[in-house]
């Protein structure tokens, strides 16, 4: 445990999680990781191990931006809920109100709630796949979105809106706000919280970058042999499946993250430090700044969607925007019983608890070696964190 850098400091009744973080490194799992947690609105474990590089030279920093991957799509709910709370946006009002264009192809009943929920078929962008220079300029990626028709009949099934949820939902801030999710997430929540997160990173020359290793997922994404583990594997692997076309079907195959760049759906940016102080603010004051009110928040976590889900062919459950338990991707066996949030398929981690008052995030460049299934490294600190806080896990 002595062949890489580590610092941080963890409260004693906590100490099980730095233990579980070192246990991380010593099976030569990690490069370079960060992992915090909230309890009653203050850090308790904030800890930060290894290298940014894969050379092994730049030691991972507190201030040090993972790619997010799915985590991302937590820092777009926030976004939409807080303008939920502030009477701008409405759950149950068609995003055509504020969108017209966007009722073609019958998707004039579409929701906020559907579409937080994925529940509103609108999944595929194979009819025109993102690109860098769509993802710049923001508006081909909402054309190609209002002109989409819905994989099934809007709100009767729900599917993981793995590439389209993020510029759904900012495109329809940008029609009530003036600006893209990324420019409302940094001034609404990201300076008021002090967060180092970022939808978009304005000035990457003065960022501290994590180099991220290739994940299962991003492999099989660029080509390689999915396999047949599970059947989401399999039908990555068949152009013609709603899995292929949902998510490798709707990227160009030079798509590559540009951190400056808006991808409200894959390719946020945060520190474990700041992430967690995010979704602190799911469930309490943090320095009197509290995201959702208590009544959003019970929406956020009441079950909309449960049962296998036609994108990834995996049994998962849904709130608004954020996953519930039980399933492989958020198993209550972790603990996660009481719990809301999101796993990237590159092995990043994030919930809150409001049962336990806990916040949780996780980060780190080595990626995944699973796919389907919670990452291990993960696991073993989620069931350390509940623990810690003598509810098993």
């Amino acid at each position: 445990m002595q062949d890489f850098p580590w610092a941080g400091t963890v409260e004693p009744s906590f100490a099980e999680v730095g233990d579980a973080f070192l246990a991380n490194f010593a099976t030569g799992a990690e490069v370079g990781a960060g992992v915090c947690v909230y309890h009653r609105g203050r850090p308790v474990v904030d800890l930060t191990g290894g290298f940014a590089d894969e050379a092994r030279t730049d030691p991972w920093r507190p201030d040090t931006l993972a790619i997010l991957a799915s985590p991302t799509k937590t820092l777009v709910t926030g976004a939409a809920l807080l303008l939920v709370d502030r009477g701008v946006l409405d759950l149950d009002t068609p995003v055509a109100d504020h969108w017209p264009e966007f009722a073609a192809e019958g998707k004039g009943g579409i929701t906020l709630r559907m579409v937080l929920s994925h529940r509103s078929g609108v999944v595929c962008l194979d009819h025109a796949p993102l690109t860098e220079a769509s993802l710049r300029a923001h508006t081909p990626v909402a054309e190609a979105l209002a002109a989409a028709r819905p994989e099934w009949e809007p709100d009767t099934a729900h599917g993981y809106h793995a590439t389209t949820i993020g510029h759904l939902v900012s495109e329809l801030v940008r029609r009530t706000t003036g600006l893209t999710v990324g420019a409302f997430f940094a001034r609404e929540i990201a300076a008021p919280l002090g967060l180092d997160c970022y939808i978009g990173l304005p000035d990457p020359d003065a960022a501290h970058l994590a180099t991220m290793l290739e994940s299962k997922a991003e492999a099989v994404m660029a080509g390689a042999d999915p396999g047949d583990e599970i059947a989401f594997l399999t039908a990555l692997g068949d152009p013609a499946s709603l899995s292929h076309r949902a998510t490798i079907g709707s990227m160009a195959l030079d798509l590559a993250p540009d951190p400056v760049t808006e991808n409200p759906s894959y390719d946020g940016l945060a520190s474990a430090r700041s992430l967690a102080r995010f979704l602190a603010s799911f469930v309490g004051e943090v320095d009197g700044f509290r995201l959702t009110s208590r009544e959003v928040a019970r929406e956020l976590r009441t079950v909309h969607s449960s049962g296998t889900c036609r994108t990834t062919l995996l049994p998962t459950t849904w709130g608004l925007g954020v996953m519930l338990p039980d399933g492989p991707l958020f198993p209550a066996s972790a603990g996660l019983g009481t719990a809301f949030g999101l796993g990237g398929a590159n092995g990043n981690f994030t919930f809150a608890d409001p049962e336990r008052d806990l916040a949780f995030a996780y980060v780190q460049n080595a990626g995944s070696a699973e796919i389907g299934r919670m990452d291990a490294r993960a696991s073993r600190l989620v069931r350390a964190v509940y623990r810690s806080t003598g509810s098993g896990g």
